[in-house]
């Protein structure tokens, strides 16, 4: 085999994988599955499919087996969780672990975000209006996030090793994307439930190409009472101030 030959099948192998490339993501893509569901409130033994309450609620997949045919989709790693209008936005974020989170303060006034519950506690100190702070979560949990300035603030991050994950809107329905065929455990969190509650709720499910629905999972209607907290100091709050009215930590 001379010179020549050696470099013509290189360059051909070489063309037959550039072509086959596309088809691999292709078949790869097409395997995986959206599932779908969706989440209504019962109230006095009737259900009421598309009530507020079914907002922010989080639908997330684990694995019950060692391995999957197909790998995960590559997770995003940063996101924003913005202070705005005396609110964080989102309400509810869901992050994997290892992600960053910015907290950029979108207000004319001073705001301090932290963490003392369940999950990654942390104080981010006070900062001024148009500065950020990044933040790292580096193991699953649930955050429940205050500013110890404006009380009326709260918001929550949800920490999760899993990349398959849907949070609901004002629709009552959820799509979890790019799911692979395989046996999971499904999982609901809903701000304002009790965990033994959400924990019963749980169940296995297969995903296939011929059924890749949960159905619908049902809670008791209940009022959005935000979680009763104290300042970062396990104090009461002070009174409001004025927006333009410098904040002075007093500890």
């Amino acid at each position: 085999m001379n010179r020549c030959t050696v470099v013509f099948r290189i360059v051909n192998l070489a063309c037959l994988v550039l072509w086959a490339a596309p088809l691999i993501s292709t078949t790869v893509l097409a395997q995986s599955l959206t599932v779908t569901g969706s989440l209504e409130t019962a109230s006095q033994g009737k259900t009421r499919p598309r009530q507020p309450n079914s907002e922010d609620a989080v639908v997330w997949l684990t694995s019950l087996a060692d391995t999957h045919a197909l790998p995960a989709a590559p997770a995003k790693r940063h996101f924003t969780l913005v202070q705005k209008n005396k609110t964080f936005e989102p309400h509810v974020l869901v992050v994997p672990v290892g992600a960053e989170v910015d907290f950029p303060n979108k207000d004319p006034f001073f705001h301090n975000v932290f963490s003392l519950f369940d999950g990654k506690r942390f104080d981010l100190g006070l900062y001024e209006s148009g500065s950020s702070r990044t933040l790292h979560f580096d193991k699953p949990g649930i955050s429940y996030l205050f500013c110890n300035i404006h009380s009326e603030m709260s918001a929550v991050v949800i920490v999760l090793e899993t990349p398959y994950y849907a949070v609901s809107g004002r629709s009552n329905r959820i799509e979890i994307p790019q799911v692979p065929p395989g046996r999971y455990m499904l999982h609901l969190w809903k701000e304002g439930y009790p965990a033994d509650l959400l924990k019963s709720l749980s169940r296995p499910i297969a995903v296939s190409e011929t059924s890749s629905s949960f159905g619908t999972l049902t809670l008791p209607e209940r009022a959005n009472v935000p979680l009763a907290h104290k300042n970062k100091y396990g104090r009461d709050y002070e009174e409001p101030t004025t927006p333009g009215q410098v904040y002075i930590d007093h500890h």
